[in-house]
């Protein structure tokens, strides 16, 4: 936002909007409300009463997409939404979290602090790809210093991104690591390492997380945390930091409810593959070697 203001493509006072799942929209609230700014949020059906009541405080607007058993038709819904929103409101100035690679810019100052505290001539960074932004720019900005730093991205059954379309998740997509539509600012050819991680498996990581670290965060930490154990343990060597990305709060009925259908995770061990089509529930993984975007994954236009 801070570069948008100095270039004058927007100015205190202006309507910023943009669809989100959650982290991004309080993000975004937080940072309208800092500079002064309208927000406008189309929020998923996953949106809960405690972050409803934040935006509300924040002054952001939030409009919430209907109930809907499909996650893929949510989010494609959310961006039709926005489409129309902007049509109706031409001066609005849509963020595009999802294709703008401006956002980017907001992790140079988390990697810097990573590179001052750990040795990034043998660390990996583990974390939810959604967007590209998170992973893709921090492993940007280290890659600058240490060009070697490891990157691995974690995906939910379901999502086109790294083509696991095809494989469906009978509990549910989550939210705001996967897609099924193409992102434009997710870079593929950044990730050395993916993997695919199902509801149930990650359920039992945040669990865990929980019990054994005092962290209560939802399912795409507890993901990132299976992934970031199972990385660890094949490369002692390795400084392994993983993105904590999300809190517990929206998952208070749907997980930690069920904390009782945990499975231990040294229980859990991925299936390695070696092409997308051999992936498998509830958890795979297969090296990506920095290659490019599946085809359907590519954005247009």
């Amino acid at each position: 936002m801070r570069r948008l203001l100095d270039e004058g493509v927007v100015r205190p006072g202006d309507t910023l909007v943009d669809s989100s799942s959650g982290i991004y929209a309080y993000a975004l609230a937080l940072a309208c409300h800092r500079y002064g700014m309208g927000c406008y949020i189309v929020g998923s059906t996953t949106v809960d009463d405690a972050l409803r009541a934040q935006l509300a405080v924040l002054g952001a607007r939030l409009e919430q997409m209907e109930p809907s058993s499909d996650l893929k038709l949510d989010q494609s819904r959310r961006v039709r939404r926005i489409h129309e929103i902007l049509r109706d409101n031409p001066a609005f100035h849509w963020m595009q979290q999802y294709h703008d690679d401006i956002h980017y810019l907001g992790y140079r100052e988390v990697a810097e602090l990573i590179a001052e505290h750990l040795d990034v001539r043998r660390l990996t960074v583990v974390g939810g790809v959604g967007s590209g932004a998170s992973t893709g720019a921090l492993a940007s900005f280290l890659r600058e210093r240490e060009p070697s730093v490891n990157l691995v991205g974690v995906q939910p059954f379901g999502s086109i991104t790294f083509g696991s379309e095809h494989v469906s998740d009978p509990e549910i997509i989550i939210a705001g690591i996967g897609s099924s539509i193409p992102f434009g600012n997710v870079a593929h050819d950044l990730y050395d390492t993916i993997h695919w991680i199902a509801f149930d498996a990650a359920l039992a990581g945040s669990v865990d997380l929980l019990r054994r670290h005092a962290i209560f965060a939802g399912l795409s930490t507890g993901a990132g945390y299976l992934a970031a154990r199972w990385e660890r343990s094949r490369a002692p060597d390795q400084t392994v930091l993983f993105i904590a990305a999300d809190t517990g709060h929206r998952y208070v009925e749907s997980v930690f409810a069920r904390h009782h259908e945990a499975v231990r995770i040294e229980e859990l061990a991925p299936h390695r593959v070696a092409t997308v089509e051999e992936l498998a529930l509830p958890w795979s993984r297969m090296r990506w070697d920095r290659a490019p975007a599946p085809t359907a994954a590519v954005a247009v236009g």
